[in-house]
């Protein structure tokens, strides 16, 4: 399974598992994000991290971190086995895990590993793909300026992102300050927000963060029902991704929920990629 070690430190953790998740740096690109937002505003997580790297014959083989009280986000992996040793590390400090996101053979492995482990029963909530942008293609525009979000944008972008949740992420925590979360972001801190300005109201939003060495992860997208199909998102994940490459980014990343196909069609209009794919399972307690 190989020898697992885990980090207090993230200049550490990341001394030692940068090299690995830079190496696939699109499938480890929500990894690589969290630990970059650990090691420049670790007050955006409060509790300590759970930061993991396992090595077999002195190479790293697989990555692990986990930002309570979220899910354990898991590396790509070459051998599902390498899993093994993380689940029982948890199981040993008696976390009570609410959910795994990975690659989607680890991820699975993973999820059944943990079920054998403590009787939990995996639940698939997501199944995701991770895409890759590296050129913009330019298309026709709907009417509208991207633009990126001020403070007078705060409560609408709450509002925003709690629907959001709602409706793309119903098995995830909303975070228990919405508004803090969102003030951050139109600070520049973790996260920036453009939307889509047609004169008279906001249509759109785009959120870009999550940096990597050579990138940054664009999302959420969020259109309200009322705007949707007139191209809005569409036009201001073109215009954000293709400002993120401006300013220097080799690449952007996404990921899209494959039970969307209308977003899976859009995101592969304007240049994006498929990548792999990524998925979420949740733990549910057997009653009894």
């Amino acid at each position: 399974m190989g020898s697992l070690s885990r980090f207090d430190s993230v200049a550490d953790f990341l001394s030692e598992a940068q090299g690995f998740l830079v190496a696939r740096e699109a499938e480890h690109n929500l990894l690589l994000g969290i630990a970059g937002l650990l090691r420049d505003h670790p007050e955006v997580y409060p509790e300590p991290p759970y930061l993991v790297v396992v090595r077999q014959a002195n190479s790293v083989v697989c990555v692990a971190i986990r930002t309570p009280p979220a899910n354990l986000v898991l590396s790509d992996a070459d051998r599902l086995d390498v899993v093994d040793s993380i689940a029982d590390d948890l199981v040993a400090q008696s976390v009570d895990l609410p959910g795994v996101s990975g690659p989607k053979e680890i991820a699975r492995h993973f999820a059944a590993v943990w079920a054998n482990r403590t009787g939990c029963q995996p639940m698939a909530s997501m199944q995701e793909r991770i895409y890759r942008l590296t050129q913009v293609i330019r298309s026709a525009a709907p009417p509208g300026l991207a633009r990126m979000a001020e403070p007078r944008d705060g409560e609408m972008i709450a509002a925003w992102m709690t629907a959001f949740h709602a409706e793309s992420l119903p098995n995830e925590r909303l975070p228990a300050d919405m508004a803090a979360v969102v003030d951050r972001w139109i600070r520049g801190v973790g996260r920036r927000i453009y939307l889509w300005d047609i004169g008279d109201r906001v249509t759109s939003m785009v959120g870009v963060g999550s940096r990597t060495p050579h990138g940054a992860r664009v999302g959420p997208v969020y259109t309200p029902p009322p705007e949707r199909g007139r191209g809005y998102a569409s036009a201001l994940t073109a215009a954000a991704s293709q400002t993120e490459l401006d300013a220097g980014s080799q690449f952007c990343f996404l990921f899209t929920d494959l039970a969307n196909p209308t977003s899976n069609h859009i995101y592969q209009a304007i240049g994006y990629r498929p990548v792999s794919d990524f998925d979420m399972y949740r733990f549910v307690r057997q009653s009894g």
